[in-house]
């Protein structure tokens, strides 16, 4: 069984070194055609009207360049002898003779030698629908004549790539490449992106890049985003925005992520997973503007996330009242006390603002007085009214249960003495149980007070 296992495992495995092998592309010195002539700074040319003009002195030429009105003649002659170029020598040359154009010829000048750099490419597509789209960008302006090809192909296949045309966009100073995506492509197989820049003097070719479909998404910014006061709601903002006009929310879906900050504050607070084209804000600070961007990514987290979008501000609702207690030099911290709680408002002292006399003074009375709400000292003054209220009622309480425990307690004299009879010799008639165990009670001789006799201070005497 290993034997016809063997030579089918070496085929396939060779088939895969052969497709991921594939010889790079020459990307040799761009073709100059028949009637283009290159010349460098500071040399010599020689532009000739071709064999079919006249031998004799009745040639004449003709510069002139892409502006109107930069045209002129020179000096006649069937050979146009150029010295020393400038870049200002760059355009059409035209030999003329009895009426007629004999020959036309442009003239490229292009400063140096060298070849253009090394292409650093990126690709991207803005939605599951569009094209997808590969560019790098340049440090200077390419010189007249400088192309730029970009080739695509599936990779480990032996197919022939797709061969694009770049565009050099000088505003953006960047080449765009534009790859037609054919419908049924599977979004995760890969492909492999080729890319040469060359002009007259040689050429450059670019590291192939392997990419997927689903890897290079990366919508375009959210749009029309705008930030919103909620009425009475002094730390909420609402954000809203829409989805880019190149990606279709009826099949696919996006999900954004929304950062903002306090304009005195550099640091952005960031809020994840967001699926609506909205959000509200709950830490606000009070009235302070806040900037606002949104950024989106597919719903399902595939590609990259778009640029953040353009900021927009807005400031939380503010009460007219607050308005006009704090005065201008009243200054807010963000408070953690839900949408309806009440914020510290510092004195300009703490600034280190010297009021001056005057208007200054009405400033700094009117800041001072913002500080005092009613509601506590009206609260402070009815439960200190209510304690003294119980404390009186407490204390005439125990004054009246005092007086009549006093009254209760004056017994009439010989009240709760017992008479006592003196032990003496018991009588033969008289039983044991009526003779007295004590004598009398005398009164207590002057001397110390003894508390702990109660019937002391009951007596009445």
């Amino acid at each position: 069984m290993a034997g016809p296992l063997l030579p089918a495992a070496l085929l396939l495995a060779a088939a895969a070194a052969a497709a991921a092998a594939v010889p790079r592309r020459p990307c040799g010195p761009a073709g100059l055609s028949q009637d283009t002539v290159l010349g460098r700074p500071g040399a010599n040319v020689t532009l000739t009207c071709g064999t079919e003009g006249p031998l004799n002195g009745t040639v004449a030429w003709r510069m002139e360049k892409r502006v109107p009105a930069g045209g002129h003649w020179l000096a006649g002659g069937h050979a146009l002898l150029l010295q020393r170029l400038r870049y200002e020598d760059a355009g059409l040359y035209s030999c003329h003779a009895g009426g007629r154009t004999l020959r036309t010829l442009r003239l490229l000048v292009e400063g140096g030698s060298s070849p253009p750099r090394t292409p650093h490419v990126s690709c991207y597509r803005r939605s599951h629908d569009k094209d997808v789209l590969c560019e790098w960008r340049l440090r200077a302006k390419p010189s007249p004549g400088t192309r730029a090809m970009l080739w695509v192909k599936r990779r480990f296949t032996v197919e022939n790539a797709t061969e694009q045309r770049c565009r050099f966009f000088s505003k953006a100073q960047k080449f765009v490449c534009r790859v037609k995506v054919p419908p049924g492509v599977d979004d995760n197989k890969p492909l492999v992106v080729s890319t040469c820049v060359r002009n007259a003097a040689g050429g450059s070719a670019g590291e192939d890049k392997i990419i997927t479909l689903s890897s290079i998404l990366k919508p375009d910014p959210p749009l029309n985003v705008t930030v919103e006061a909620l009425e009475k709601a002094p730390q909420r903002l609402r954000v809203t925005w829409t989805y880019p006009s190149s990606w279709d929310p009826r099949f696919y879906w996006l999900r954004f992520q929304v950062r903002y900050r306090p304009e005195p504050t550099p640091t952005f607070t960031e809020v994840d997973q967001v699926t609506r084209t909205w959000l509200d804000i709950h830490d606000a600070w009070r009235g302070t503007q806040h900037v606002v961007q949104v950024r989106a990514q597919e719903e399902f987290g595939h590609g990259a996330w778009s640029e953040w979008s353009h900021e927009a501000v807005g400031t939380p609702w503010t009460d007219p009242r607050d308005i006009t207690e704090m005065g201008p030099y009243s200054s807010q911290l963000p408070t953690e006390d839900g949408a309806y709680g009440y914020g510290a408002t510092l004195p300009p002292e703490l600034f280190g603002d010297d009021a001056a006399d005057g208007a200054g003074g009405a400033v700094l009375e009117a800041s001072t007085h913002s500080v005092a709400y009613p509601y506590p000292f009206l609260v402070a003054g009815g439960s200190l009214l209510l304690g003294i209220a119980l404390f009186v009622a407490i204390v005439v309480r125990y004054k009246q249960t005092w007086r009549l425990g006093v009254r209760r307690g004056a017994k009439p004299a010989g009240e709760g003495q017992h008479a006592l009879v003196p032990l003496g010799p018991p009588s033969p008639s008289s039983p044991l149980s009526v003779t007295p165990l004590l004598p009398p009670a005398t009164p207590p001789a002057p001397g110390p007070l003894h508390v702990t006799n109660l019937d002391y201070f009951f007596s009445g005497k």
